[in-house]
């Protein structure tokens, strides 16, 4: 079930709310718990099994860590930490990676591997990585353990974020998660977030999602340099509009049932560096990799060279938590011999031509995305005798020119200021305005059969 379904606006939701608002305060948690895994049992029930062997095996874990230290037995809270990363990151692996495994080995060995044709669990690298910060931060006496099999249920399967993020520590939910405020201002800015996530991922990522195939489906004889950019920068809207706009309603979701999420974006296009960018983009998962990969490695601490090796081990993990493929390695390690190269080479450079940075910055991002797409790169840099324009490109500019501009003024924050003052100020006419935005996504969600949410199985 995805955010932008029918079955998910009109029934579930609803639903959701209803028995909530009118449920007692110590029944909240039960009512939420119970949805959460109808949400996730929606489309692969069987994976709901592994979900709570996820989440009873690292409760437990949690339980028998803070024990261990209590009794200052750290060696045995150690082993604990370990058997649960084994755990967790063996779960991961196993459902994410053997696949990609098989593929590889068994063309060099045929039927040298097994292959079980196993489906990815929804959401699997979230939630997984959820457990894995708590367990963490319970070993690193951050966080109490949670003694209460519910709420620790709760924080890892809570639906709002569980299929995409963001990815929230136990620490930022906590408090929330034992006891929480329910306000008519957080319903109602949590309700107007939501509807602007949802117009983000159903007017916008939806429509550049439809020029970005078109475009990738063109014949060489049909193909122009001129095209293949703006398919990729259909792609770049795509990918930004259909995640924030995933977070956003997460995050608008949250706060209606009195959780406070943390921000994932922060006008990403807008970076003035590669380091910048990773500030803005996905920013839960940038911090997890930081707190619990970068840093535990020995960080920028122990000089240029293991900063290097960290940067690069954590770039190449960072690409294959996106997805079990080649491209999202070499798109990985794309970024961190980039970080490595503004940290080392090209520092100087960036303080004196930092405009000219800013541009480059958006080209680099926009042959990644090209690389995560796993798209033809060729085309882009007129490879193969490609026309710089032809036809195709005159079509393509004039019927997608209006959206590509709504789409490059969409990601700046110019409307912020103005739908301030509109609330304050009218009220009225905001609320106008949002119920307008929420039925023209409802009139496009009928007319659509295009609704992918590209970050739906990472």
């Amino acid at each position: 079930m995805v955010f932008s379904s029918f079955s998910f606006l009109f029934f579930f939701f609803p639903l959701v709310l209803i028995l909530y608002y009118a449920g007692f305060r110590y029944t909240k948690n039960v009512i939420l718990l119970i949805f959460s895994l109808i949400f996730y049992a929606w489309g692969e029930p069987v994976y709901i099994i592994l979900m709570l062997l996820s989440i009873t095996i690292n409760y437990i874990t949690g339980l028998l860590i803070e024990r261990n230290i209590a009794s200052n037995r750290m060696l045995s809270a150690r082993s604990n930490l370990i058997l649960a990363a084994v755990w967790n990151l063996f779960a991961i692996a196993f459902f994410k990676y053997y696949p990609f495994l098989v593929s590889n080995v068994n063309g060099i060995f045929p039927d040298l591997l097994p292959d079980y044709n196993l489906s990815l669990p929804i959401g699997i690298s979230f939630y997984t990585f959820q457990a894995l910060s708590y367990v963490i931060d319970v070993y690193r006496q951050k966080v109490p353990a949670q003694h209460n099999y519910i709420s620790f249920a709760l924080y890892i399967s809570m639906f709002p974020q569980l299929i995409a993020g963001p990815i929230v520590r136990y620490s930022d939910v906590a408090r929330e998660i034992k006891n929480r405020t329910l306000s008519l201002h957080d319903f109602a800015s949590g309700s107007e977030r939501f509807i602007i996530g949802l117009s983000k991922k159903v007017l916008l990522a939806n429509t550049f999602g439809i020029i970005f195939e078109n475009i990738q489906g063109l014949d060489s004889s049909h193909q122009a340099i001129i095209t293949a950019w703006i398919g990729a920068l259909s792609y770049a809207f795509q990918i930004y509009f259909d995640f924030s706009g995933y977070s956003d309603m997460a995050i608008g979701i949250g706060r209606m049932l009195g959780f406070h999420f943390i921000e994932n974006f922060n006008y990403p296009y807008l970076a003035k560096s590669i380091t910048d960018f990773w500030q803005r983009w996905h920013i839960s998962l940038s911090s997890w990799f930081k707190e619990y990969l970068y840093i535990p490695l020995g960080g920028n601490r122990k000089g240029a060279l293991i900063q290097i090796r960290n940067i690069l081990i954590v770039w190449m993990l960072t690409g294959l938590w996106h997805g079990a493929n080649w491209n999202f390695i070499f798109w990985g390690l794309y970024y961190g011999i980039l970080l490595i190269l503004e940290k080392f080479v090209f520092a100087s450079f960036i303080k004196r031509f930092p405009k000219i940075y800013r541009i480059l910055t958006l080209f680099l991002i926009l042959i990644s995305w090209m690389l995560f797409a796993n798209a033809d790169l060729s085309a882009l840099f007129g490879f193969g005798k490609i026309a710089f324009l032809n036809q195709t490109t005159w079509y393509y500019l004039k019927s997608s020119i209006l959206i590509l501009a709504i789409g490059a003024f969409a990601c700046l924050p110019f409307l912020n200021p103005y739908g301030k003052h509109i609330k304050k100020k009218a009220p009225f006419l905001a609320v106008t305005l949002l119920t307008g935005l929420l039925l023209l996504c409802i009139v496009s969600l009928i007319s659509q059969s295009y609704n992918p949410f590209l970050y739906f199985r990472f």
